[in-house]
This record gives C-alpha cells, structure tokens and sequence, in this order.
C-alpha cells in the first residue's frame, strides 16, 4: 500500500492529537498517569519501544555518545527508555505538533531523572526541529546521529491529500534524509506500512539513505498468510 492509497481521517489530524495529549496531560498533572505509547489504530506496547531501544543500543551504542532526534515524540517513552539504557539525557531530543504533548513528555521525562532531556514544538513537516542547546542555531542540516519514529510516519500519511492526490507523507523522506549525518541511522516503527512498503518509500524517495536492517516482531497467520501487526525498518544514509 502507498500513502496514496489510504483515506485521509481524523488520526492525521492535528486537532486530533491535541485533544488526544490534552486529556493526557490532564490525567498526569491530577493522577500522575503516564499516558499511552500511541500509535495510529491502537496503542504500541512496551516490548516494541524496548525492541527499538535493543536495536539503537546495538547499531548506535552510547559510547559513541550520539545526537538522537525524535519525531514524534508523544509523552516521550522512547527517549526515556533510551536515558534508562545509558544514552545522555543532553544528546537526546524530541519534537511533536502539540504543545500539549511537549508539556507532558517535560512533565513525565522530571519524574525519571531526564529534565535534560530537550521536547520542543515543532511541525515536521513545514519547520526545522530545534536543535539541542550547544548545537549551531543556525544549522538544521547534517546533524543529527539517529532519528526515530514510533507511528508518526503513519498518522502523517491519513493527513489531507493535495491538489494532486499526495499524501502529506511525500515529504518526509527526504526531510527526514536531510537532518542526518553521512553514515546516520533512520529507524523507523509503523502498523500502517509493511517492511517493503517502508523500503519503497525512503530508499527510492530520500534517495540518499540506503536499507541498513530490520526489527523482528512477533508473526501471525490468518487465512493461510502470514506477517507481522507492527514494521521497523532502518536505513542509513551514505
């Protein structure tokens, strides 16, 4: 399936996830709820954030001290569990369209020893993340060691298709490409798309990153086929 092919919904929405993160910041600040691992029809559960932090541990250890960017960064569970795992709270960062979202991942990154952990409000789509705070303002380019997403991908692609069909998701290859180091890491986890799909659109798309490796998630079969509910991919740039 391309991003062409799906329906545009309420879940590419902006106001959608603002309503979404509002409520769970509501819940945080009177129950100290955590939130959900969201992603676009159901929820992520843990053991796909913790196969995705395997897989940075193993590919982009903390050793090598790297500059992690988030997009899509919900309540920030990822960039926590990538703290947990021994990477330094100052090299990591994540971004989200809702303000409400960035409050609460600063809320819940004070409960687990992460305040140096940097969530700003940004659209991907249309603006340059901030940098973290000793990085070059004024370079948005060629920064960043790995970037990850966790179901982003995904509800960009129901977002309102243009004049000419597109999804909004054609342009995030190769803005995604153009935040990356040479020999930097993109790895990302979708329910939308299947590992081919995924490959399809960022090596032919971005034409700069180049398919690296992938995550294995549980198989199901159904009616005599088989395959996975959930997709990581990861690509590096050459």
């Amino acid at each position: 399936m391309s991003t062409g092919e799906l329906k545009p919904s309420k879940l590419g929405t902006k106001e959608y996830w603002d309503k979404v993160y509002g409520e769970e910041l509501t819940n945080f600040e009177e129950i100290g709820d955590e939130g959900e691992i969201w992603y676009v029809f159901h929820r992520f559960g843990e053991e796909t954030v913790e196969k995705m932090v395997e897989w940075s541990l193993e590919n982009v250890p903390p050793t090598s001290q790297p500059t992690v960017l988030e997009i899509g960064s919900g309540n920030g569970t990822l960039l926590l569990g990538l703290l947990e795992a021994g990477y330094s709270p100052s090299l990591l960062c994540g971004i989200d369209y809702s303000a409400d979202a960035v409050r609460l991942a600063r809320n819940v990154a004070k409960t687990h020893e992460g305040e140096s952990v940097t969530f700003n409000q940004c659209d991907f789509l249309i603006e340059d993340p901030i940098g973290l705070p000793y990085m070059n303002p004024g370079k948005h380019s060629n920064i960043w060691d790995l970037l990850l997403d966790k179901g982003t991908y995904d509800a960009i692609a129901l977002g309102e298709k243009d004049d000419t069909g597109r999804s909004p998701a054609w342009k995030y290859p190769a803005r995604a490409a153009r935040l990356l180091k040479p020999g930097g890491y993109f790895l990302i986890t979708s329910c939308n798309f299947t590992e081919e799909e995924l490959k399809s659109s960022f090596e032919h798309l971005s034409q700069v990153s180049s398919f690296s490796s992938r995550i294995q998630h549980p198989v199901y079969t159904f009616g005599g086929k088989s395959g996975s509910v959930v997709s990581s991919v990861a690509f590096r740039k050459t």
